[in-house]
């Protein structure tokens, strides 16, 4: 996510491959390609509409239409002055984001209590020594985002940290679940989190990543639950 300023995304080539499917079609689904793929991230600012047009070299109005058509599937959001912004990897994820952003806070931590839980006793059934190099890494960046006090680089890293764990889980419908929530999730993170970084508010999570390596399901659920239970609180 940023920070204020508007992050540009990448550009993206031109349409080459002969192909049956209506031209807006295709391009829906060049766009589509480049948020999911993560090229153009959730926070980004997508290029101008004049630069798709040169871009993909397809005519003003089916960019238009495209853009829109991803608006309306809650991807994109059309901002009027400023530019069109990525809002959500997946139609189901903006379809949540849209759904739950007046949700109860409390309902929100008590989803992601659930769904982290599930996800870090399964990781600790089924986590791979892949997975467990990745998850150190994902701890190193947490703690060094941490240490920046940056907060909204600490969020992402405690969210790609939390999202590393489910995904361990090697359950694919889980994992593609809290991935959608994901923008539901942050926004509350922030709202916990408030404008500053606070020591006294810091948890550690290296018991639920020694848990994981262990493969100590019990303890890996207990420590996951410990976490979530005090979102809200001021605990990070």
């Amino acid at each position: 996510m940023n920070s204020g300023q508007p992050i540009d995304s990448p550009s993206l080539p031109a349409l080459s491959a002969p192909s049956r499917a209506p031209l807006a079609t295709q391009v829906i689904a060049a766009l589509r390609q480049q948020i999911t793929s993560g090229q153009w991230p959730v926070g980004s600012r997508i290029p101008t509409e004049p630069e798709l047009v040169e871009q993909l070299g397809v005519a003003r109005n089916t960019v238009r239409e495209a853009v829109r058509a991803l608006a309306h599937n809650g991807l994109l959001d059309i901002r009027q002055g400023s530019g069109t912004y990525v809002v959500a990897t997946s139609e189901l994820a903006g379809v949540m984001h849209r759904r739950f952003a007046g949700a109860d806070l409390r309902h929100v931590a008590e989803l992601r209590s659930a769904l982290e839980t599930a996800g870090a006793r399964l990781a600790a059934r089924r986590r791979t020594d892949a997975d467990v190099r990745q998850l150190d890494g994902l701890l190193e960046r947490r703690e060094a985002a941490w240490d920046s006090g940056d907060v909204e680089h600490f969020i992402d890293a405690d969210r790609s940290l939390h999202m590393g764990v489910v995904s361990a889980s090697h359950n694919e419908v889980l994992a593609e679940v809290y991935a959608d929530l994901g923008e539901v999730l942050r926004a509350y993170l922030r709202q916990d989190v408030g404008e500053e970084l606070r020591p006294e508010n810091y948890m550690d999570h290296t018991r639920l990543l020694e848990a994981i390596r262990a493969q100590d399901a019990e303890a890996a659920s207990k420590e996951a639950a410990s976490h979530t239970a005090e979102w809200g609180h001021g605990a990070l």
